[in-house]
């Protein structure tokens, strides 16, 4: 098991810490360094920046919205991003959720499986430089009955293959991601709760007639450490009770669904009936605490060492920590933390 960073959204810190994060991840020997996007900055943009600084750490979008872009132009990102970066690219995707997709970009958030299926073929066959021409259901290329030629990608990737990872949550989408996928970016992961999305990801592999050899599963864990466990969940409260009571409406959240799947239905429930009515102390308050020290790596080094140790026996192979400090210094302190940990373990 290796450690990335996830530097979240950009301009949720400020600029020079996210780069100094960014390079100290980069001395550190950390494996990867991701970035994600929403409807603010754009995470090619910062990975290209990222990229300039830091001389071996791979960088990773996590992820870049499906519905943002066409298939072409995302090939085309990550093929420069790729060859700024001297073969260091990781292609996330993901669908994004309803209310962004449609109200942001003005994509209907209709057969997200399949839309999501035929965009990472176009992406693939693009950076193959294939010429463009795919008939499907969601995407047609060239458009029929037009002035429209089939093209192919005019720059060399460094690579002939580029690893692309999809963040999926429900049962589907996690078939769908190990059958066509070469990683799974999870969130909200817990060795105790994820035998079932296991199932789910081998079904997809195995209709696709391959095994989960080589796969990566790289989730993203808030890391908080400290000396009192209980205290440092309390720095993960508002993380939580945005994605399991905000980030969707009161009739689709698919972290909301996620987390009544691990068991915390009633907990839910609360969390997303106080969150939508602004009352966001009270829905930071209702996060149980068992679910968060589930989710997250809390507490004193060697507390971190075994839950590092539980999530590589539970098969993850890329662990990307997220450390909730506010302060620099201590996120910085943070990631050696968790190199030091991760030795202590002995998942290195």
């Amino acid at each position: 098991m290796r450690l990335g960073l996830n530097l979240g959204y950009w301009g949720a810190t400020s600029h020079a810490s996210g780069v100094g994060l960014a390079k100290q991840a980069d001395d550190l020997g950390y494996s990867v360094v991701w970035v994600a996007e929403a409807y603010g900055s754009d995470a090619a943009t910062v990975l290209a920046w990222i990229a300039a600084q830091t001389t071996s750490v791979d960088i990773g979008s996590a992820v870049l919205q499906i519905p943002a872009r066409t298939p072409a132009a995302t090939a085309m990102t990550a093929a420069t991003l790729d060859s700024l970066s001297g073969g260091r690219f990781r292609l996330g995707l993901g669908v994004s959720g309803p209310q962004v997709s449609e109200g942001w970009h003005g994509v209907r958030f209709a057969s997200p499986l399949g839309r999501t299926r035929e965009y990472v073929d176009i992406v693939r066959a693009a950076l193959r430089r294939e010429r463009l021409r795919y008939n499907g259901k969601h995407f047609q290329l060239p458009l029929p009955d037009g002035p429209g030629k089939a093209l192919k990608l005019t720059i060399h990737p460094v690579r002939e293959w580029l690893p692309v990872y999809l963040a999926a949550i429900g049962p589907r989408n996690l078939e769908l991601t190990g059958e066509i996928a070469d990683g799974w970016l999870p969130v909200f992961f817990s060795p105790e709760h994820a035998h079932s999305q296991f199932e789910h990801l081998r079904a997809g592999a195995e209709r696709a007639g391959r095994s989960l050899d080589g796969f990566d599963i790289a989730p993203t864990v808030p890391l908080v450490p400290g000396s009192d466990w209980k205290v440092c969940a309390d720095a993960v409260r508002p993380y939580a009770a945005l994605y399991i009571g905000g980030m969707g409406s009161r009739e689709r959240n698919f972290y909301n669904e996620l987390a009544c799947r691990m068991g915390f239905e009633a907990e839910a429930a609360r969390i997303q009936q106080h969150y939508l009515a602004k009352e966001y102390e009270a829905a930071m308050a209702q996060v149980p605490l068992e679910f968060i020290d589930a989710t997250s790596l809390l507490g004193p080094r060697e507390r971190i060492a075994e839950r590092m140790a539980a999530l590589a026996e539970a098969g993850v192979t890329t662990l990307t920590v997220a450390p909730y400090l506010a302060d620099a210094d201590a996120a910085t302190e943070a990631l050696r933390t968790a190199v030091a940990a991760l030795e202590l373990s002995g998942v290195a």
